[in-house]
């Protein structure tokens, strides 16, 4: 017996096979309304991981702050011999650098020279180093070197100047003169000791010059000033003398943010 088979007319095959170009174009509509529906919370998310990752660095700062602490009785100097114009012949090193034995950096620390300035060619192999912990995964700057040296987008709380001078300095990270837990009458959980800057074009964490007095609303220096900035929206991660970090809103109270800056100006702080 022959078998015949039925082909439907070719018209008939071709509009079965595919989508009608508007068919097409309200699908590519919905998908493209999904996508914008989905990049922001994805960018959240992201950002989140990044604030939470810098607040983890900051935690363990504040812990190599308190076995520092341990050893020397002291939190260490915000700098040694900050330098005056174009005088070299003082070190400038940071507080970032004796922070190293306390936050399993041990071994960069015997690489260095602290008999030497923080730029002398013997201390620049060890300066190259990158440290994650000392670098804000928000920031633009990433990893990159500044004059050859590796990055600190933290800098350490040198005083405050919105309610008044900051002459002596008001804060915990002084040049040359080491704070102890005693000389903080502000309380420990009401005393930055660190915080982020990670606007500063020259943060180095070899360098001294990773120290400021805050002058500013968070967030809201002008480029040229080292204060407390993040790109993190809406404010800062910060360490407290007790070790904790908390979040400052760009938003907090001006002489609030003042009082977080000082260790003996017997404000009182309102929780905000």
């Amino acid at each position: 017996m022959e078998h015949r088979f039925h082909f439907p007319p070719a018209r008939e095959r071709s509009r079965r096979r595919g989508f009608t170009l508007v068919e097409l174009l309200v699908v590519i509509a919905i998908i493209g309304v999904l996508v914008a529906l989905l990049l922001p919370a994805v960018q959240a998310a992201r950002e989140a991981a990044r604030r939470a990752s810098c607040s983890n660095n900051l935690k363990q700062i504040g812990l190599g702050l308190h076995l520092y602490h341990d050893v020397h009785r002291t939190f260490p100097p915000g700098g040694v011999e900050f330098r005056l114009g174009s005088d070299t012949s003082k070190r400038q090193l940071a507080w970032s650098v004796f922070l190293l034995p306390y936050i399993e950096q041990l071994n960069l620390y015997e690489q260095l020279d602290l008999t030497t300035a923080f730029d002398s060619a013997e201390n620049a192999p060890a300066a190259a180093t990158v440290l994650s912990v000392y670098i804000c995964p928000s920031a633009p700057s990433g990893d990159q070197l500044v004059s050859g040296r590796g990055p600190c987008l933290y800098g350490g709380i040198y005083g405050e100047r919105i309610t008044s001078p900051n002459n002596p300095p008001k804060g915990t990270m002084l040049y040359d003169t080491p704070i102890s837990m005693a000389h903080i009458r502000d309380g420990t959980s009401n005393t930055l000791v660190v915080a982020e800057d990670s606007g500063f074009a020259d943060g180095q964490w070899i360098n001294g010059r990773n120290i400021f007095d805050q002058a500013f609303a968070i967030n809201k220096a002008p480029p040229f000033e080292n204060d407390i900035r993040s790109e993190h929206p809406g404010g800062a991660n910060g360490v407290l003398a007790d070790g904790s970090v908390r979040f400052f809103s760009e938003t907090m109270n001006l002489d609030t943010l003042a009082a977080y800056c000082t260790r003996a100006g017997g404000e009182v702080i309102a929780n905000e």
